[in-house]
């Protein structure tokens, strides 16, 4: 009995010391000059930022007029523009929503909670209740999505649900990659209800 509670004495305070030695090791050292962490400043901030991209089916000479077409409208309370900085990216703190109209003039809408655009990649991070909603019904849901502008191309490693009212598919899964118009569409883990059209 006397040797137990030595031994249960000594891992009590083995463990002890332990605990003091890891709470002990904390960083004091105020940090000043080049070690200091580089404070970050946007060069502008937008508070209800509207942004309306267009194009015309022709170039434009110098003194050319063209009727032009709206393609998308991005719209956020704010957004701050880091394009000062060596590696150019434009934040969206609070939000965004995009709206795109086909050559149609059909409207789908892409919100999320929170944007960053890399300038110099062309690579868009949605971030945070990721919906997009197309023209005719169908509803892609995620907590992280990534779209490649260049490339026209958008993906997400994330899980997703997506729900086309046209032929009642309601799809969850992890991991997808599909183009601008979902006219590819490849899922990489998936569960849920499908329904698959014979040809």
């Amino acid at each position: 009995m006397h040797k137990l509670f030595k031994n249960n004495f000594k891992s009590i305070a083995v463990v002890f010391s332990m605990a003091m030695f890891f709470l002990s090791c904390t960083d004091n050292y105020k940090r000043v000059g080049k070690e200091a962490a580089e404070l970050i400043y946007p060069q502008g901030v937008a508070q209800n930022f509207t942004l309306t991209y267009t194009e015309t089916k022709n170039d434009l000479g110098s003194e050319g007029v063209e009727a032009t077409k709206i393609i998308a409208v991005l719209s956020s309370p704010s957004t701050e523009d880091f394009d000062n900085l060596r590696f150019r990216y434009r934040t969206f703190p609070d939000g965004l929503r995009v709206d795109f109209y086909d050559d149609q003039n059909n409207k789908s809408i892409v919100s999320s909670d929170y944007g960053i655009i890399y300038s110099d990649t062309n690579l868009i991070d949605l971030q945070g209740n990721v919906v997009i909603e197309t023209y005719d019904g169908k509803k892609l849901e995620t907590p992280q999505l990534y779209w490649d502008r260049a490339n026209e191309w958008i993906f997400t490693q994330a899980k997703f649900k997506y729900t086309n009212p046209e032929d009642g598919t309601i799809m969850d899964g992890e991991g997808m990659d599909f183009n601008k118009d979902f006219s590819f569409f490849s899922a990489h883990k998936t569960y849920g209800f499908m329904s698959i059209k014979e040809e």
